[in-house]
């Protein structure tokens, strides 16, 4: 599980299918009001004070973003408290941590950094077979990102590229959207192939 403050009110987790997998979780329970979704969602809020110093009292508007192959990105926003009580009752209001608001999204994205030029490189060239088209490379906090759509693999080889993008490169947990605005755009379309056509 790793997690990161975007501001002061905003944090992003990610956890990994293992992350889940230890805690008897599966993807699809995310999806469901079970209790050990709770407990694992009570852990990070944990973690998320330990490490982060981000308390987690108040309305909570939580995004769940499940990636095809890397896992899930848990996006958690604090609101604001309104207190329109006596002080008598600000105790109980205290007592009841967290509201939440959950909101699941899917994604067909597969996104992995490369934090290496050369690694990219390897990486594209073994892949290049298993890939017909596709790709888009972006550069973000000096490192390499390339997002792929699973929707344009087939089941059989969609295994064997997760396996070697994850040998040369890392899950990322950075979504399109965060590339876009403050990452740029270095290949547009077909990365894999413009890679291996300007790299031999």
């Amino acid at each position: 599980m790793k997690m990161e403050r975007l501001s002061q009110d905003k944090i992003r987790i990610f956890l990994t299918f293992d992350d889940l997998t230890e805690r008897g979780i599966q993807k699809d329970d995310m999806w469901r009001e079970i209790p050990r979704v709770h407990e694992l969602f009570s852990d990070m809020m944990d973690q998320a004070y330990a490490e982060l110093g981000f308390d987690p009292t108040g309305p909570l508007a939580v995004e769940v973003l499940a990636l095809p192959a890397q896992g899930m990105v848990v996006i958690v926003t604090r609101g604001k408290m309104e207190f329109h009580h006596t002080s008598e009752t600000f105790d109980e209001e205290v007592e009841e941590m967290y509201e939440l608001e959950v909101t699941l999204e899917q994604t067909d994205q597969i996104s992995y950094v490369f934090h290496d030029f050369e690694d990219l490189l390897r990486m594209a060239k073994v892949i290049q077979p298993l890939l017909t088209d596709g790709g888009i490379l972006f550069s973000y906090k000096e490192k390499w990102y390339l997002q792929l759509d699973a929707v344009d693999m087939e089941e059989s080889g969609y295994q064997s590229i997760i396996a070697v993008l994850s040998e040369y490169g890392d899950a990322a947990s950075v979504t399109r959207s965060v590339l876009e605005v403050y990452g740029k755009t270095v290949i547009a379309a077909d990365a894999i192939n413009v890679l291996c056509t300007h790299f031999k």
